[in-house]
C-alpha cells in the first residue's frame, strides 16, 4: 500500500486552532494524517470524518485505532449538516490521495495503466467509463474545458468519440495524444494531466461537491469556530478564496452609524491570504506543489 503524506499538516492544525473540548469535522479523511493530528489535541472533543472512499475508512480506522472520540462516516462532505449541529471547525483537504493515484486498479492516474474508474465511492453509478464512451462530443468538451482548463478540448472530445470503446487509462493516454499537436506534445509535462483531471471531477461531482458545502458549512459552525480549506488546483482555489472573501466583507450599502453597535460587521474574518508549503515540504512531497491552503474564522452571528 502506497503511503501517504499530508499536505502542510502543521499550518493546517495551526490555522484550525485546535480547542480541547471542542467539536471538529475533517471532511476528507483519506488515510488519516490531519484526523490524527487533530485528535492529539483533542480531550473531551470529538472528530468526525467523512470520505467517500470506504478502503479509506477502514485503513483509518487502524491508524487511528488509539483514539475513541472519533466518528467514522461514509458519505460526501457536502452533507455534513446532516450528521453534526455544532462544530468548532472544518478541515478540508481535497486532493485525490496517494494510494487512489498510485493504485492502477482505481483508474485515476495516467501513470498507470488500469480500467477507466475514477470513481472515490467505488459503489457510484457513475465512472470514468460512461463519461468517456457514452457522454455526446459536444458534453465532453464542455467538461475538458471548464473542468480541465484543456484548450484543445474539442479536439480531444473528437478524438474520443472517434476511437470508442476506450476501456484502459493508456488507451486514453494515447488517444488524448493523437488529438494534440506537436508543440502542445513537446511541452513540460504530461499531456493527458488536465483532461484526467477534468473526467475525475464529472464523475465524483467534486466542483458540486465543494459549492454545496461553501454555502451550507454557516448553519453549523459556532462563533470563534474556523473552515481550513486546502485545495490544488485553481478552479477550487478560486471557489473557496471569492467565498471567504464574500463572508469576510461587508456588501450591503453602507449607512452613517449613529452608535458604534450600529455599524455593520462581516460574519467573518481571513486567517490568511492563501498559503503554499515550503520548498522542504516539496521536496519530499511532490504533491504539496500545487497545494494552497486557505482559512477563515467565524466572528460575529448566532452559535448554531
Amino acid at each position: 500500500m502506497t503511503r501517504h503524506i499530508s499536505v502542510m499538516p502543521a499550518r493546517a492544525i495551526e490555522l484550525l486552532n485546535v480547542k480541547p473540548d471542542g467539536i471538529y469535522i475533517d471532511g476528507t479523511l483519506g488515510r488519516g494524517g490531519h484526523a490524527g493530528l487533530i485528535l492529539e489535541r483533542l480531550d473531551q472533543g470529538k472528530l468526525y470524518c467523512f470520505d467517500l472512499d470506504e478502503e479509506a475508512i477502514e485503513e483509518s480506522k487502524e491508524n487511528l485505532k488509539d483514539h475513541q472520540n472519533v466518528v467514522y462516516i461514509h458519505d460526501n462532505f457536502m452533507n455534513m449538516n446532516k450528521y453534526v449541529e455544532h462544530v468548532d471547525g472544518i478541515l478540508l483537504d481535497l486532493g485525490v490521495s496517494s494510494p487512489q493515484f498510485d493504485e492502477a486498479q482505481r483508474g485515476f492516474s495516467y501513470r498507470y495503466d488500469g480500467p477507466l474508474d475514477m470513481r472515490m465511492d467505488t459503489d457510484a453509478s457513475l465512472s470514468a467509463y460512461n463519461v468517456v464512451n457514452d457522454y455526446e462530443e459536444e458534453e465532453l468538451a464542455r467538461i475538458l474545458w471548464q473542468y480541465g482548463e484543456e484548450k484543445n478540448a474539442r479536439r480531444i472530445a473528437k478524438k474520443i468519440v472517434e476511437n470508442r470503446p476506450i476501456n484502459s487509462t493508456f488507451e486514453l493516454v494515447e488517444v488524448i495524444k493523437s488529438a494534440l499537436p506537436a508543440k502542445v506534445l513537446s511541452r513540460k509535462g504530461h499531456p493527458a494531466k488536465q483532461s484526467f483531471q477534468a473526467i475525475r471531477i464529472e464523475v465524483n461531482h467534486e466542483l458540486d461537491s465543494l459549492k454545496h458545502f461553501l454555502e451550507s458549512f454557516d448553519e453549523i459552525l459556532n462563533v470563534d469556530g474556523r473552515v481550513v480549506i486546502i485545495t490544488f488546483h485553481s478552479l477550487e482555489d478560486r471557489l473557496v478564496k471569492y467565498r471567504f472573501r464574500e463572508l469576510s466583507s461587508v456588501h450591503d450599502d453602507l449607512r452613517i452609524a449613529l452608535r458604534p453597535e450600529e455599524v455593520e460587521k462581516a460574519p467573518y474574518v481571513l486567517l490568511n491570504h492563501g498559503d503554499k508549503a515550503d520548498e522542504e515540504e516539496i521536496s519530499n512531497n511532490r504533491r504539496a506543489k500545487s497545494a494552497i491552503i486557505r482559512g477563515i474564522k467565524k466572528v460575529y452571528g448566532k452559535d448554531c
